[in-house]
């Protein structure tokens, strides 16, 4: 009888102690829930992002792609706008009496945003249809759908071209520093020249014009742009300048590549860059140089600058008041820019002579300086200035952008080509068996003007007539001569 309270108190107690177990167990169990749902989130958080990530990429891609090729898209139809140049002129020869009969060349590429809405997104074709008064929905297959485009054309043949040195002939140098010196001439720009430079150095006006021209001439010899033998023996002395960089390297005596490649000359400075070179970052038309243009520059697509160069440069009057008093300068450029700004795109000056006219205080415009109070100049070598000038401009820069929008992100892909005019034909003539005589005239395959049929008995296996003209025929859109996306 004295047993059976032991054993109950021992009952009760373990009673006791599996209840408590089984609380505790419990606990564990909402634990490992808690764990594998936060597992669980932590790894479909890292999947989310990881296919965001690849799915952003992948929108990105496609319109990028879809940007480039609406920027290529706008660089073929302005060439096909340039090339058509010639055949608008001929449509506007009514105002050719103005000219004296024969109307100069136009420049259309200044409207090829305007005239090329046509085949651009809604908003381009709007614009288009209400400058050309036209009905845009009877159009069929035009326009763009979820892209558009912006193009900018800037000639070439209208900036100072820097590979004119690369000719390897003294007369070319010689005209290409006398345009350099007169683009630095200005008193304004005295400071620039007085300081040292972030090289250390004293780069005077002679330094750098030496510096361009040297860079670009074949020979090995020191070009003085100083007329004084003491500066061109200093500059001799300064040849072993690339030779002290770290790292050092060497004059290339051939022709400038690029814009970017004038950064390596000596001298060329970021503020001799900003201030000579590209004014703007933003705007191409205000650069004053290239490396593509032709030997003369177009006075109707001129920057004024370039065309104050000209005039104070050695050939024209250095010492004229239009070149040493800021006043005066300041006057012809703002009449310049004035009548630039209200005919837009139509040649100012019909001929170089036209322009010297100008600046001796005759022609149409001559006026406007006399009454403005900026004497006549005259000309040291007028017949050397009109050899630097042209009315006919033949090289472009095409500066398109392709435009993708999707939602609050923009995707823009410029595109910058330089198209060369000079061995184009006009659009629509078949100068197949033409470029083809001059092609393999002397070569392994001949020609027979005569019969029109070709020899190709030289040329490789497989190779025929239709296979080799389109390798050799001349496009009517020009020649790509250098090619950039950004």
């Amino acid at each position: 009888m004295k047993l059976w309270p032991a054993r109950r108190t021992g009952r009760v107690a373990l009673a006791r102690a599996s209840r408590c177990s089984r609380r505790k167990r419990r606990g564990v169990a909402l634990v490992l829930v808690l764990s594998a749902i936060t597992v669980l989130t932590v790894m479909l958080g890292e999947f989310q992002d990881q296919t965001s990530a690849e799915l952003g990429s992948a929108l990105s891609e496609r319109d990028a792609l879809r940007a480039e090729y609406a920027a290529v898209s706008a660089v073929n139809l302005t060439r096909l706008l340039i090339a058509a140049e010639p055949t608008i002129r001929k449509s506007l020869s009514i105002f050719g009496m103005l000219f004296g009969g024969k109307l100069p060349q136009v420049g259309v590429w200044e409207y090829a945003n305007e005239l090329l809405g046509a085949f651009n997104d809604k908003d381009g074709e709007q614009a288009f249809a209400q400058l050309a008064s036209v009905d845009m929905s009877e159009g069929l297959h035009l326009g763009l759908d979820g892209a558009r485009f912006e193009v900018d054309v800037v000639d070439e043949d209208s900036k100072i071209n820097l590979n004119l040195a690369a000719r390897g002939s003294a007369i070319f140098s010689g005209r290409l520093a006398g345009l350099l010196i007169g683009m630095m001439a200005p008193p304004r720009y005295d400071p620039m020249f007085e300081q040292r430079g972030g090289d250390g150095n004293f780069n005077d006006r002679a330094t750098i014009c030496s510096a361009l021209i040297d860079w670009a001439d074949p020979d090995q010899e020191i070009f003085p742009c100083g007329s004084d033998l003491e500066t061109a023996q200093q500059m001799a002395a300064e040849d072993s300048y690339y030779q002290l960089l770290h790292p050092p390297y060497q004059r290339k005596n051939a022709a400038f590549d690029s814009l970017e490649e004038l950064h390596m000359v000596r001298g060329i400075s970021d503020d001799f860059w900003a201030t000579f070179f590209e004014p703007e970052f933003d705007d191409p038309h205000k650069r004053m140089v290239t490396v593509w243009g032709q030997e003369a520059v177009n006075l109707n697509s001129a920057n004024p600058y370039e065309l104050l160069a000209i005039v104070c440069s050695n050939y024209g009057q250095p010492t004229h008041p239009l070149c040493t008093d800021p006043i005066k300068s300041e006057t012809l450029l703002q009449i310049l820019f004035m009548v630039k700004s209200f005919v837009r795109g139509v040649p100012i000056f019909p001929n170089p002579e036209d322009f010297v006219k100008f600046v001796e205080g005759g022609g149409m415009f001559g006026g406007l300086l006399q009454g403005a109070g900026v004497p006549p100049m005259q000309l040291n070598a007028r017949s050397d200035i009109l050899k630097m000038l042209t009315n006919e401009s033949q090289i472009f820069s095409i500066y398109a952008t392709g435009i993708v929008k999707n939602g609050q992100r923009e995707t823009r892909v410029p595109i910058h080509a330089v198209v060369d005019f000079r061995a184009a034909p006009p659009p629509g003539k078949d100068s197949r068996l033409e470029a083809l005589n001059n092609a393999l005239s002397g070569g392994q395959g001949s020609a027979s003007p005569s019969s029109g049929q070709l020899d190709l008995s030289g040329l490789p296996e497989g190779a025929n007539e239709d296979a080799v003209a389109k390798v050799l025929r001349p496009n009517p859109a020009g020649s790509i001569v250098y090619y950039r996306i950004n």
